[in-house]
């Protein structure tokens, strides 16, 4: 069709999201199979690839914006743009598991993060003694700089005894055959069982050479 040269695209091909070092396609397909079409970056220069008008431009792109053009009878026709995004990905899943201590009283709020680092593209679950009354609050903080992480926090607030037992948070790739996971043992006490009763002041005076001892009961 001399008056539509590319097949026209839907939104979903418009944004290409791609792991980090592997091959796309930039899918600007031509309706005449011997079109020269030229592919343009955001900076409208140039950009050589292998072309292919069933599929599109084939090749390692930097993230970005591209258009293609081409001439049909002294007439140039661009094609709609096309954004990739390059998604960090790495063959291992590095996983911490922190939690900010392992054992609470009855009415505090147990806090526990899971910490993916270097990958993008991951599927992280929990497993919890409070899943099936889905007690739990999860946020995900994505972090690039310095480094890439993603930081999936759990929170219970309101602990109970009940929720005393493992605490494990699985990653699994997106794309890839490859999952990782970690545990932790949170302990919930019905009531606190150290008192301390301090015999002194929260400030207190000193003089010169003067020894003073401070006392602490603990019950």
């Amino acid at each position: 069709d001399p008056d539509m040269p590319f097949v026209p695209s839907i939104p979903e091909d418009q944004f290409i999201l791609v792991e980090e070092g592997d091959p796309t396609v930039i899918p600007c397909r031509t309706s005449d199979p011997n079109a020269q079409v030229t592919l343009i970056n955001s900076l409208d220069k140039a950009v050589y690839a292998f072309y292919d008008s069933k599929q599109g431009f084939i090749g390692n792109f930097p993230a970005g914006s591209y258009t293609c053009k081409t001439m049909v009878k002294g007439v140039e026709f661009k094609s709609d743009e096309f954004l990739i995004y390059i998604l960090r990905a790495t063959s291992q899943l590095p996983v911490e598991i922190e939690a900010l201590k392992t054992v609470y009283k009855t009415g505090e709020t147990i806090v526990v993060t899971c910490v993916v680092f270097d990958n993008e593209v991951v599927n992280l679950q929990w497993n919890y003694p409070g899943k099936v009354k889905e007690k739990g609050l999860i946020k995900l903080d994505d972090i690039k700089v310095p480094s890439q992480k993603l930081v999936y926090t759990l929170t219970i607030p309101e602990a109970s005894v009940k929720d005393t037992g493992d605490y494990e948070c699985t990653a699994r790739h997106a794309t890839k055959e490859v999952k990782e996971n970690k545990k932790v043992v949170i302990t919930v006490h019905d009531k606190g069982f150290i008192h301390l009763e301090p015999q002194f002041s929260p400030l207190e005076a000193v003089n010169l050479h003067e020894v003073k001892n401070f006392v602490v009961d603990v019950q």
